[in-house]
């Protein structure tokens, strides 16, 4: 596949991660992909298929309701592209035992990706997970 790194990182975080249309993971990511995930001090790696990712989205949906995705900084050096991006939405759905509250929250991102041959093959993602805390537990 000839799509470049920015080409492939900016079509998935617009299609995919954006919640618009999930189910289109596999044109974006490799059939098995090294997902290295911090979120606080908890760190952990785990393989990512385009199915899996699907259903993660799913997950963030059912949490955050159609959610808003914008990304604020997108920068690319070879076969990586670093991202960072607020998610806005309503607290609809169950989040780490806190009860829908329907109160508006965002969640700010980052991650960097990493594309071989026009998919993403492996990514190291960090979240703003204290700061969800504080608005889950206002």
């Amino acid at each position: 596949m000839s799509r470049s790194t920015r080409d492939t990182v900016t079509a998935f975080l617009e299609t995919v991660r954006s919640g618009r249309e999930p189910e289109r993971a596999g044109e974006f990511l490799a059939p098995s992909v090294r997902a290295h995930q911090v979120r606080a001090a908890a760190r952990e790696t785990i393989d990512r298929s385009p199915a899996n990712y699907t259903e993660h989205v799913a997950e963030m949906v059912d949490m955050f309701g159609a959610f808003e995705f914008s990304v604020d900084e997108l920068l690319v050096d070879g076969d990586r592209a670093y991202a960072r991006w607020i998610q806005r939405g309503a607290h609809v759905g169950d989040i780490d035992g806190h009860a829908p509250t329907g109160k508006q929250i965002e969640t700010v991102g980052s991650a960097v990706y990493r594309v071989a041959d026009g998919l993403i093959v492996e990514y190291w993602i960090q979240q703003d997970a204290a700061g969800l805390a504080a608005q889950l537990g206002a």
